[in-house]
């Protein structure tokens, strides 16, 4: 009786509060359910591991309890503050480690809340039915937290180390269509930095390094170089802008780029942090090809490059980028590269519209952050539902081969780590070919 009343009160006062959080902040209302469900499947897990608990001494009880609780009580206040300051102005650093401490932790409980209530239900069914033995299943609910914990350890190992373990990685493209003069010519891709997400700002230094020892002709950057807000990129400039190549330093929009994931308090706060976010481009050097196009020379001969803004595949994308618009005027029998941060829009618009275009450069995947990439094995959390995750594809169209390279991001999003996919930065040559014979 006193576990159902319990259990009753903790559901009510869940309820309650969420009902009012959701009629003073009715904006919030996705983030209010996600909190309510968390709790709730929190507390399940918690009944499972309860009568555990209170057996130890004193001390064991306290500890154990308040380090159970702690993750959920700290999504609550963080929720509850967010509320009274907005997300945006929170320290970046302080930001990112809360967040992905909390997504680690939710992340380890998943596998004992998902094996938990089925070694119950088997538990019961065993004694009921077949009078067995069940003494078996605690080791499978004791295995279900080791591998969360083991789950845990190794996040915030790709937070602590993996995060900043960059790696090069260099394409090789041949083309008839690219100038004698531009054999051998240099690109270095870099793709969403997100500078909100970064918990060591001087380990960018190390990436623009490594950028630099390349000797890049041209650099080119496929967006997301925020994730909420302009502010973010607060104390990077000095850092980015010891970036340097031959030809400058080429950048496009990515879907985080446009404040679209703050709730603003006014549409002017809105069109002020999208004028913070061209004065901080234009304070870097860096030329923002918004459906623009440009042309790169050497001597007599040009290449284009054309930068799309963002346009997504799924509708909770926005959809900006106009190929039209932004190839207007160019030479198009010039070879061409495309930045599009989105790589289905390769998939969806070029292939199909433009297969002129003979290379499109995008991002925005992160390769998933989490996977695996040893020899011939290739996955990502992402593979199931993305097969444009990371590296090269090809596709022949009306006779034009249309190339996508899908850069890994040097940052990340949500989570500050890495586990098996690097931050990358991709070096891609060019290399002039004679046309083949029929």
């Amino acid at each position: 009786m006193k576990k159902a009343i319990s259990l009753a009160f903790f559901f009510s006062a869940v309820f309650t509060l969420i009902f009012i959080l959701m009629s003073f902040f009715p904006k919030f209302q996705g983030m209010l359910i996600f909190l309510a469900v968390f709790l709730l499947g929190d507390l399940a897990l918690w009944l499972s591991v309860r009568g555990w608990i209170n057996k130890q001494g004193r001390f064991m009880k306290f500890a154990l309890s308040g380090l159970y609780w702690t993750p959920a009580a700290s999504l609550c206040a963080l929720v509850l503050f967010g509320f009274i300051v907005p997300f945006i102005y929170w320290d970046v650093t302080a930001k990112a480690i809360l967040l992905s401490l909390l997504m680690m932790t939710i992340a380890a409980k998943i596998i004992p809340l998902a094996i938990t209530p089925v070694s119950r239900l088997a538990g019961f069914l065993l004694k009921r039915l077949f009078k067995a033995g069940t003494a078996w299943l605690r080791w499978v609910d004791i295995c279900s937290w080791l591998i969360g914990a083991v789950i845990w350890l190794t996040l915030l190992m790709g937070m602590i180390t993996w995060v900043y373990d960059f790696q090069v990685r260099t394409a090789d493209f041949n083309s008839p269509k690219i100038p004698p003069s531009f054999n051998n010519f240099r690109i270095v891709q870099i793709s969403d930095l997100h500078l909100g997400n970064w918990t060591c700002r001087k380990k960018i230094m190390d990436a623009v390094n490594m950028i630099n020892a390349l000797k890049p002709d041209l650099i080119v950057f496929t967006g997301d170089m925020f994730t909420f807000s302009t502010a973010e990129g607060k104390g990077f400039g000095p850092y980015l802008e010891k970036m340097h190549a031959k030809n400058g330093i080429y950048a496009i929009m990515g879907n985080h780029d446009y404040g679209d994931y703050v709730k603003w308090e006014t549409v002017l706060a809105k069109q002020q942090n999208q004028e913070d976010f061209l004065r901080f481009y234009a304070g870097l050097g860096w030329k923002l090809l918004l459906n623009q196009s440009a042309v790169v020379r050497s001597g007599s001969d040009s290449i284009n490059i054309i930068g799309v803004e963002n346009w997504g595949a799924s509708k909770r994308f926005q959809r900006y980028g106009d190929i039209a618009k932004a190839e207007n005027g160019i030479n198009r029998s010039c070879f061409t590269v495309l930045l599009s941060h989105d790589p289905s829009y390769w998939d969806s618009i070029i292939c199909k519209q433009h297969p002129e275009i003979d290379l499109t450069l995008s991002g925005h995947t992160h390769g998933g952050q989490i996977g695996i990439e040893a020899g011939s094995v290739r996955w990502s959390i992402l593979s199931a539902s993305n097969p444009l995750w990371a590296g090269l594809y090809t596709k022949n169209k009306a006779g034009f081969k249309s190339v996508l390279y899908v850069n890994r991001g040097l940052g990340t999003v949500g989570y500050s780590g890495r586990v098996g996919i690097r931050p990358e930065i991709t070096l891609i040559i060019l290399h002039s070919v004679k046309h083949e014979s029929p």
